[in-house]
C-alpha cells in the first residue's frame, strides 16, 4: 500500500548535505511505490509563534502565512520526515520555528511514522543526539503513537556537498526504500 510521505527540509541551501539525504530518502521512498511531497522549510513564510494561546481554543493560528498549507500537509501525511543542518548541536531555527507552529493541530498529527535526517560538519554520532532530542521531544512527548521509524546521520559533511559517496547517501536511500 501506498504511503503519503512528506519531507521537510529545512536546510537553507538547496542541494546542501541533509537536502541530498533529503532527496536520496525521496528516491528510495518513490521507488518503493510512495507518493512523497517534499517542502523546503526556508522557502515557506512561516512566522515566529507569538505564545498568544488563541490556537488552544480555536485550532487555528491568528497568523496569516504559510504554516496551515504546511499543517495541512503534516496531517494528512502517514510518513513525516524532518531533516536538519546542524547548527551548535542542535536544529535550525526554520525547523525549530516549524514545530512551534503545529501547536494549533498538533493533536492531528499524532500516530505518524517519523523519519529525521540531521547533517553536521561533526564527525560524532553522539553529537548529533541533541538535535534528535530536540526531534523526539516532540514527536515523543507531544504526538500520542508517533513512530520514529529511522534516523540518518549525515556526520563530517561541513561544505556542500561534502555528503556525496558517503554512508549516509546510501543509507537515506535504503531508509526511504523500505518505507512501507
Amino acid at each position: 500500500m501506498s504511503k503519503k510521505v512528506l519531507v521537510l527540509s529545512g536546510s537553507f541551501r538547496k542541494h546542501g548535505n541533509s537536502d541530498l539525504l533529503c532527496d536520496e530518502f525521496i528516491r528510495g521512498a518513490k521507488e518503493a511505490g510512495n507518493q512523497v511531497e517534499k517542502i523546503y522549510v526556508n522557502d515557506q513564510k512561516i512566522n515566529y509563534c507569538r505564545g498568544c494561546g488563541v490556537c488552544n481554543t480555536t485550532h487555528r493560528c491568528v497568523q496569516k502565512d504559510d504554516m496551515a498549507a504546511v499543517l495541512d500537509k503534516m496531517v494528512n501525511a502517514d510518513v513525516i520526515v524532518m531533516a536538519t543542518p546542524v547548527y551548535f548541536y542542535t536544529m535550525n531555527g526554520q525547523m525549530k520555528t516549524l514545530i512551534d507552529r503545529t501547536v494549533p493541530r498538533y493533536e492531528e498529527i499524532s500516530g505518524k511514522d517519523f523519519y529525521f535526517i540531521v547533517a553536521a560538519a561533526d564527525s560524532s554520532r553522539a553529537n548529533m543526539e541533541k538535535t534528535l532530542e530536540g526531534f523526539r521531544g516532540f514527536t515523543e512527548d507531544c504526538l500520542p503513537g508517533a513512530k520514529e521509524k529511522g534516523v540518518i546521520y549525515g556526520t563530517g559533511a561541513w561544505n556542500v556537498g561534502d555528503i556525496k559517496g558517503m554512508p549516509s547517501m546510501k543509507e537515506a536511500y535504503e531508509m526511504g526504500k523500505n518505507v512501507k
